[in-house]
Parts: structure tokens; C-alpha cells; sequence
């Protein structure tokens, strides 16, 4: 059995059972199409086609199961051919990565835009999520890369690096009361209704963690997986936001103030994931180092193979 075999029975089909049309579709000679099936047929021990003398009318019963599985096999041999001429090309295909609304939002515009300048071949797709559903993604093939925060260097089957530390800020309107505050606490927050994260987004576990050490349990009016929908909420008076520090520019945040609050609620790291074992191209290295300049190429190779799994920031 050979790869021209399944061509030529899935050729003959589409050809409407015409052998001529399907060699010249092909290139080839017509006995040469025919002879190629019989042995085909005679090699699987059934008739592919149904035939009324020379001439083939349809497909027969196992004729039908021979095309669907020859279907499956030549798609994916364009596959693998487009994966090799892809990898072949460091400097062009396609670059998929998977993350949430605040990496993407906040993080990750000016590093995208320095990778398109310098790989501008390169088509760049971002998928979003939550921190599992980026490192199912990875996991699928579905993605080249996740970036998120801590949760995904624990999920099996990924390794990840450490990108950037990040602290939380609670976010009011300018003439709100807690920015009176000296030193702010937890139990001045939690006198206020609370504007956060969903559960599964940008260190809420810490959050929650930091109030539940100290016997509090804030009032969480609204949860939300978008820092912008947080403060335009806090905007209109309905409580105090905690959000991600990237989350907030006092040029662009105008009716809002922040008040750093990584001595509340501690510090987060930012963390890209690959899956083990995958082949990288070079332009991937090239965004993860534009990503954090305190890895290269070494490096990523040394966690990816295992041999250096302690590297933090």
C-alpha cells in the first residue's frame, strides 16, 4: 500500500468515477490509475468500487470506509507538510498565544509590537482565557505559549519561566475616604464593599487568602475576569477595586487614585508556559526573551529539557 493508491482511489471519486479525468487530474497515465487501485483492492482483500464490466459505477460498502480513512490519511500528510515547511521558515508562519485580559490588555501590547517589527511574516494570534483554560490550550496544540500568573507552572505537562513581578493596587475615586489612610490595611478595605477579580483570575487566591488570615470577610459586591470593567465600576461609586498594579495609568485613569497594596496582599509573578517537549522556533525564543530579558536562549532550552527547573526572578 502507497500513498499514490489513496490519491488516486480519492481521485477517482471526485472525478465522478471517470479514471480518464482522474489521471489527468494527477498527471499520470489512465491504466496506470487503474492497475494502482486493483492492487490496492487485491491488497485489502475487497473491491473498492462497484463496476459494470470495465467501467466503475460508485463505491461499495468497504469502498466507502477505504475513501473516509484515505481521506483522514492524505489530510494529515498536507499537515506535516505544511508543519515542515513552516518550521523550515524561522522567519514566517504562524505564532499563537494563549493568555488572559489583563496580560493581554495591559503586558503584552508593546512586546507584541516589537516582535511584528521584528518578524513581520510572522501572524500573531491571541487566544483568551482563564489561567487553566490558557494552559489547556498549550496543552491541545492549541496555542504555541500561555502567559498568566502562578497557577499555570503547576499544571503537569507544561513547563514554564517566570516573566515579571507584579503587585496588586486598590483603586477608589479621587476624593475617597481610604486615601486619608496612612498606611492602609485590610480592615479599612474591608469596610467597604469590594470590586475584584473572579476566583480564577490574577492572584485572587492571595486576596482572598490575605482576609481569611486575619478573620475578615469582605463584602464582594462584583467579580469580574476585566480590570476596565472593575474600575469603571469603582468609578461610579459602588465600592473599593483591587486590581492588578499594570492595570492602572494615572494619565489614562483619570478618575480613579491607587494605592499600592503588595504589603496587603503580597507579590505576584507572571509566568509563560510551553508545553514539554515541544519543538520551538526561533522567533518563539525571540518573544519570550522580549518578554523578560533575564532569560535566553540557554536557558529556556535548560527548563525546557529539564536540566534547570529552579530558575525564578
Amino acid at each position: 500500500m502507497n500513498l499514490h493508491q489513496l490519491r488516486f482511489v480519492r481521485e477517482a471519486v471526485r472525478q465522478g468515477f471517470n479514471l480518464t479525468e482522474a489521471a489527468k487530474a494527477l498527471f499520470t497515465s489512465q491504466p496506470g490509475v487503474s492497475k494502482a487501485i486493483i492492487e490496492l483492492e487485491e491488497e485489502l482483500g475487497v473491491d473498492i468500487f462497484a463496476r459494470h464490466g470495465k467501467r466503475i459505477r460508485g463505491l461499495t460498502e468497504p469502498g466507502r470506509a477505504v475513501l473516509q480513512s484515505a481521506e483522514l490519511i492524505l489530510k494529515e500528510i498536507d499537515s506535516l507538510k505544511r508543519i515542515g515547511n513552516e518550521f523550515a521558515a524561522q522567519d514566517t508562519g504562524s505564532f499563537t498565544i494563549a493568555t488572559t485580559h489583563t496580560q493581554a490588555r495591559y503586558a503584552l501590547p508593546k512586546v507584541v509590537q516589537a516582535f511584528a517589527q521584528r518578524y513581520p511574516k510572522v501572524r500573531l494570534s491571541l487566544l483568551q482565557g482563564n489561567p487553566r483554560q490558557v494552559a489547556d490550550m498549550v496543552l491541545r496544540d492549541q496555542a504555541d505559549i500561555a502567559i498568566a500568573t502562578e497557577s499555570i507552572a503547576e499544571v503537569a505537562g507544561l513547563v514554564s519561566l517566570p516573566c515579571y513581578q507584579w503587585e496588586h493596587m486598590v483603586v477608589v475615586p479621587p476624593d475617597h475616604a481610604l486615601l486619608k489612610s496612612r498606611s492602609l490595611t485590610l480592615e479599612e478595605i474591608a469596610a467597604w464593599p469590594l470590586i475584584t477579580y473572579d476566583a480564577a483570575f490574577a492572584g485572587r487566591n492571595k486576596i482572598d487568602k490575605a482576609f481569611s488570615m486575619r478573620g475578615l470577610k469582605p463584602d464582594v459586591l462584583l467579580e469580574a475576569i476585566d480590570a476596565d470593567v472593575i474600575k469603571t465600576y469603582v468609578e461610579l461609586g459602588m465600592g473599593v477595586g483591587i486590581i492588578a498594579g499594570m492595570a492602572y495609568d494615572a494619565e489614562r485613569d483619570v478618575n480613579l487614585r491607587a494605592i499600592p497594596a503588595g504589603h496587603l496582599f503580597g507579590t505576584n509573578v507572571s509566568r509563560v508556559a510551553l508545553k514539554q517537549g515541544a519543538y520551538m522556533r526561533g522567533y518563539v525564543y525571540t518573544f519570550i526573551e522580549l518578554m523578560t530579558p533575564t532569560v535566553n536562549r540557554k536557558l529556556i532550552d535548560q527548563v525546557m529539557s529539564g536540566t534547570n527547573e529552579m530558575y525564578e526572578l
